[in-house]
């Protein structure tokens, strides 16, 4: 059974992150709620945006966090990224990072340098996956996942491709080891393609329209910037592109736990958010300079 349309709506509206990133969220701040899309916390897009060439750095600073997961896709630009771990590298066009901060991490995201010289289009996404709290306090680690590293399933008749980041697409596993089940996929569909996207009914489940035209379980048109919400009363996703078009599918099983969030922190309680906080202070998340 196809799952019904819960809600189809916009990010709220365009916000800078530091100097360098100029997002829409799309969750929790646009829809006003927080644990609707669980595992899934927080998503920030970047829609494509012109640069100049600029020898100043552009970015995010040094900053920490703790419980949960930051999962960052490349589709244009490049975005060079370091951590107090001493792992970093550079995340380019169809490049994913998942770092998980797990028990506190420092890290720092600026825009590649010779990208910033010569200037060019930004197309980025950034995603929070929370932590189930027996892992909250699992040690940091990062897994760059390169285009080479991610599995591509074809469609037929040479319709396009699924790329599997976490979680699977039939028999086809994904690059990102997770700690519960979240089914990521990147959708990249010629005109005219059509494909079914099974996933258990209990799982919260939506699809982001990043560029061109779909629609999704007999909805009307949806394009770029559009994000639908499934309700939880079907096992499939049913996606038609009327254009060629980019589509990210999120879909993954809820952690039914207490959750507080203060800024870069996602705990269980008031007491581990305090705790989180006085680590930080304490230098206990490792140092990084600037």
């Amino acid at each position: 059974m196809d799952r019904s349309i819960e809600r189809v709506f916009r990010g709220s509206p365009e916000h800078w992150v530091g100097n360098g990133f100029r997002v829409s969220n799309y969750f929790p701040s646009a829809t006003d709620f927080e644990k609707r899309m669980s595992p899934f916390f927080l998503l920030d897009y970047h829609a494509p945006r012109e640069y100049t060439p600029t020898t100043t750095r552009r970015g995010v600073g040094t900053h920490p966090h703790r419980g949960f997961e930051t999962v960052t896709i490349a589709y244009q630009g490049a975005v060079a990224h370091r951590d107090s771990t001493g792992a970093g590298g550079i995340i380019r066009p169809g490049e994913v990072q998942w770092m998980t901060a797990g028990g506190g991490i420092l890290h720092n995201e600026y825009h590649e340098e010779s990208f910033a010289r010569a200037g060019g289009v930004m197309h980025m996404m950034q995603i929070w996956v929370n932590l189930p709290r027996r892992d909250k306090l699992t040690p940091p680690k990062y897994q760059p996942l390169t285009r080479t590293d991610i599995p591509e399933v074809g469609l037929p008749d040479d319709r396009g491709v699924v790329r599997v980041i976490s979680g699977t697409y039939h028999d086809t596993e994904g690059a990102a080891s997770t700690f519960t089940p979240a089914n990521m996929l990147d959708l990249r569909l010629k005109a005219g393609a059509e494909l079914r996207l099974p996933t258990p009914r209990d799982y919260n489940t939506a699809l982001l329209v990043l560029s061109g035209q779909v629609t999704a379980n007999g909805s009307s048109a949806v394009s770029d910037g559009q994000f639908i919400l499934f309700k939880n009363d079907g096992d499939a996703v049913r996606v038609s592109a009327a254009t060629d078009a980019i589509v990210l599918f999120l879909s993954g099983e809820p952690i039914e736990e207490p959750l507080v969030h203060y800024g870069p922190f996602i705990m269980n309680s008031v007491d581990e958010i305090n705790q989180a906080v006085e680590d930080f202070n304490a230098g206990r998340f490792g140092y990084l300079d600037d």
